[in-house]
């Protein structure tokens, strides 16, 4: 199988089903921006974190791609001619965000409570994760954008925004375990 097919060489592209759609329909634009976070949560697994960290980027990653699965299937194309779901082994579904919500909590237990807002920065591993962080929300806003016009999964919605919160307290997590200064932003008086 060659990776270059030329097919898209006119700014056109195929959805999950066959649809054909421009390069920077919504839709392209969701699920290009999920892919994109995928990417550079990779680059936040090749750093010198704990092992247990590594592992669950790799789940998040691979949930990942589900969502991205669910966000390049237009509705119309869910349903195979046979009656089967065209996704029916993928899917995010409610543990999905649990197993997010409980590594969340296991960070914070060791983490002092936050007072203001933090700064990104400290550690370039610790950046990365922030970067992460505002690459998921603009993913989820693209996301909610398109739910808007066209039917999007409410649970991939959701797992991007609480994958969201967990980068951000993986990066402040990552802070206390690298050393690095947390600097919380003041404002002026």
């Amino acid at each position: 199988m060659k990776i270059y097919t030329k097919t898209g060489d006119g700014g056109i592209t195929a959805l999950f089903g066959g649809k054909k759609v421009p390069k920077d329909h919504d839709r392209i634009e969701s699920y290009g921006t999920v892919d994109e976070l995928n990417s550079y949560i990779g680059l936040i697994r090749d750093q010198d974190i704990d092992s247990h960290y590594k592992s669950i980027l790799i789940e998040v990653q691979d949930r990942l791609f589900t969502v991205g699965a669910m966000l390049a299937t237009p509705p119309e194309k869910e349903v195979l001619k046979n009656g089967e779901l065209r996704l029916q082994k993928l899917g995010i579904i409610d543990s999905d965000i649990e197993f997010l919500e409980n590594e969340i909590d296991s960070m914070e237990e060791s983490l002092p409570p936050m007072t203001h807002f933090i700064l990104p920065g400290g550690h370039p591993t610790v950046s990365h994760c922030h970067i992460a962080r505002c690459i998921c929300r603009r993913a989820e806003r693209l996301a909610v954008h398109l739910s808007h016009n066209e039917a999007v999964s409410e649970i991939a919605i959701q797992y991007l925004n609480r994958l969201s919160d967990y980068l951000f307290v993986l990066a402040r997590k990552l802070s206390k375990d690298l050393n690095a200064e947390e600097i919380q932003w003041i404002p002026r008086k």
